[in-house]
């Protein structure tokens, strides 16, 4: 059982309903990589999204919906994902739950939850999908953290996993800079790439790095890759929802943006300001009258 939405007239906003609705699966996610190897499957769909609406907009067209830690940047004015609490993930999580009947919904494991062991990646893990009913969850690292992802795998967690440029390791990395451009980093990458998918995760994020690493690890690793800042050759793709729908100024050279939301939002708030202080909002279309 999954939702779908209808409108609630009452109050024009999305109330949740349910209704028999089959979701994609981890397995049918997996699968997609031999799929367009044959030529029968499209590179894999996946956005971000942190809020009930957003889900609701973005699962039609999406295989994938990301809750990803980059939300202590987009919703709380972080300056980094570092700060992110398993807190703030389990609430957002669950309301991209909420909002999507589609998508395979994967939530990001914040940094300090699960680096220390493997039974504290279970811990994590297992909190994060009981409290969200998510999917999955996805987790930044390499062959350090290969152990780890096997660990969760065996016991029926479904790992994500997450190479090449992984924002939770800033300071150590000194900045977000493309990966790989040095032959020594670029083997180290690639050898990353391999054992996080040997040790049982059902796809790969790759961000961030010279497109030949792409190109290397997505012809090397039998789970579906999905790039940023990549390569279009990469088994799918992802990007941050507001990067793409023009919601800050700021671009990174990876993103493309498909619509300019944030001047929209502003234009239509810049409207709005001016008919309140003339008094023309609200009109008589706005407002109750007495019955007769």
């Amino acid at each position: 059982m999954s939702t779908t939405f209808t409108l609630d007239t009452s109050t024009s906003r999305a109330t949740p309903v349910a209704a028999p609705m089959k979701r994609l699966t981890v397995p049918a996610v997996r699968r997609r990589k031999a799929e367009i190897a044959g030529g029968t499957g499209e590179p894999l769909v996946m956005l971000t999204a942190y809020t009930v609406r957003t889900a609701q907009l973005l699962d039609p067209h999406c295989d994938l919906l990301l809750v990803g830690d980059s939300l202590g940047q987009v919703v709380y004015g972080l300056p980094s994902t570092v700060p992110v609490t398993l807190e703030m993930m389990a609430a957002h999580g669950a309301a991209v739950v909420r909002g999507s009947y589609h998508a395979v919904v994967v939530i990001d494991m914040p940094f300090g939850s699960y680096e220390a062991s493997p039974e504290q990646a279970f811990g994590s893990a297992a909190r994060l999908l009981k409290e969200t009913g998510a999917a999955a969850v996805k987790m930044e690292g390499g062959a350090a953290m290969a152990p780890t992802v096997a660990f969760l795998t065996e016991r029926g967690i479904p790992v994500m996993g997450h190479v090449g440029l992984t924002p939770q390791a800033v300071n150590m990395l000194g900045g977000y800079g493309a990966r790989g451009r040095a032959p020594e980093e670029a083997a180290k990458i690639v050898d990353d790439a391999q054992a996080i998918a040997r040790a049982g995760a059902f796809s790969l994020v790759v961000e961030g790095v010279v497109e030949p690493v792409a190109l290397t690890i997505t012809r090397s690793i039998d789970c579906p890759t999905i790039g940023i800042g990549a390569s279009a050759q990469c088994d799918g793709q992802v990007l941050v929802a507001e990067d793409m729908l023009g919601m800050f100024e700021r671009v990174p050279r990876f993103v493309k943006r498909f619509d300019d939301l944030g001047a929209r939002i502003g234009a239509a708030a810049q409207t709005y300001a001016a008919d309140v202080r003339s008094r023309a909002f609200p009109g008589p279309e706005q407002v109750y009258a007495p019955k007769a």
